[in-house]
């Protein structure tokens, strides 16, 4: 008879080498625990090597680069030729450029001059200023990367292309129109001048007793929501001007949701308003010294309300106005209609503008109590008459 004889089992351990799977035995892992288990006093620890941040900073007027060809001479020829072309382009504009200046001075110096014939002149110089060097890839690069020349009629261009074709105007009207600042606060609205509000971020430290904290501001999206504790100080306001001669232009911000009782219905009231603001496309941003007029008051949304739509606009000025500063009982119940047809300021012809909205919270008690000072009213739906009260305080089993 045949024996049928046990082998002996024997564990295999699969490891993956570089490149084969290879078999290790259990001798081997047994060995490689051991030499594990040896004290780390024993073994010198590796080494870690601090891995350095390489991302470049930011380009902006204050961090400013200069630009510089993206191919080297000779590396594509079609790109130089392309550059080649751009610049004898641009030396037939600047001559013919020269020429229309002449013709300028021609025309005003004239005994009889034809205002409509110099008008034409002007905006084809303006044309040839633009056209000139706009094909020149650093000044796209420099507008591109915010280091634009506001003093360059071709940068000027450039920026408030970017401004109306990139979405920002469109963000703005849209939200304008779908909650309904126009008509509401004024009949008509035609921005020509880029208008940025800033205001600290909610959790930046505002309102907290730590004096040492940085606050920090973000730009404000028009139609968004922001907290009344956020809104206590006047904001930092931010233009893009796109003309070069000063023109003048009234700051105006109110809030056309406050309840008006005796009426059943709602008022604008006037947070903010100061005159005779000289901005052109050289002006300095954010804007200094506009608080000395009409002071501002931090919007203050009742409670009980809906939200309140609160509205900054910039109205362009024909010319500089004396407008008396409003009291207390005057900021309730402005007509903006009235006021801008009084003075000349015509929202359709130009001017800025911004709006954000707000809701009561419990910040709204302090504006009221410490820099308004009266008592905080309370809104809200009235309760309904029970037409079973009577029968709810009797008893209901005798």
């Amino acid at each position: 008879m045949l024996a049928v004889r046990r082998l002996r089992s024997r564990a295999f351990v699969f490891a993956r080498g570089n490149a084969t799977l290879q078999t290790t035995s259990t001798s081997e892992i047994s060995e490689a625990v051991e030499a594990e288990t040896i004290p780390s006093e024993a073994i010198t620890p590796a080494r870690k090597t601090r891995l350095l941040k390489t991302r470049r900073p930011k380009i902006s007027p204050q961090n400013p680069r200069e630009w510089s060809r993206p191919l080297a001479f000779g590396v594509l020829p079609a790109f130089d030729e392309a550059l080649k072309v751009i610049k004898a382009d641009s030396v037939v504009l600047k001559q013919e450029l020269e020429e229309v200046r002449v013709s300028i001075e021609r025309v005003k110096e004239a005994p009889e001059r034809d205002d409509i014939v110099l008008q034409k002149l002007e905006e084809k110089l303006r044309i040839l200023e633009v056209q000139s060097e706009i094909n020149f890839p650093e000044t796209r690069w420099k507008v591109a990367n915010g280091m634009a020349d506001m003093s360059k009629a071709v940068d000027r261009y450039l920026v408030e292309k970017k401004w109306r074709k990139r979405g920002a105007l469109d963000l703005l009207m849209e939200r304008v129109h779908q909650m309904h600042v126009v008509p509401d606060v004024l009949p008509d609205l035609h921005p020509s001048l880029d208008l940025r509000v800033a205001f600290p971020e909610a959790s930046s430290g505002q309102g907290s007793e730590d004096n040492s904290t940085k606050i920090k501001y973000s730009q404000v999206e028009p139609g968004t929501f922001l907290v009344p504790e956020q809104t206590v100080n006047p904001p930092m306001i931010y233009t893009s001007v796109f003309h070069p001669e000063p023109r003048q232009y009234t700051l105006l911000m109110v809030d056309p949701d406050v309840p008006d009782e005796s009426n059943q219905t709602f008022q604008t009231f006037v947070h903010w308003l100061q005159p005779n603001i000289e901005l052109s496309a050289l002006s300095p941003s954010p804007l200094q010294n506009i608080n000395s007029h009409t002071l501002y008051i931090p919007p203050h949304p009742q409670r009980g309300t809906p939200y309140h739509r609160y509205t900054l606009l910039l109205l362009p000025q024909k010319s500089r106005v004396s407008i008396p500063i409003l009291s207390k009982e005057a900021r309730r119940g402005f007509d903006v209609r009235a006021f801008t047809e009084q003075y000349g300021l015509d929202s359709s012809t130009g001017g800025g503008a911004h709006m954000w909205r707000e809701v009561w919270s419990e910040g709204v008690s302090g504006i009221y109590s410490n820099i308004l000072k009266v008592d905080e009213p309370k809104f809200g739906i009235p309760p309904k008459a029970d037409r079973y009260a009577h029968l709810k305080r009797s008893k209901r089993y005798v």
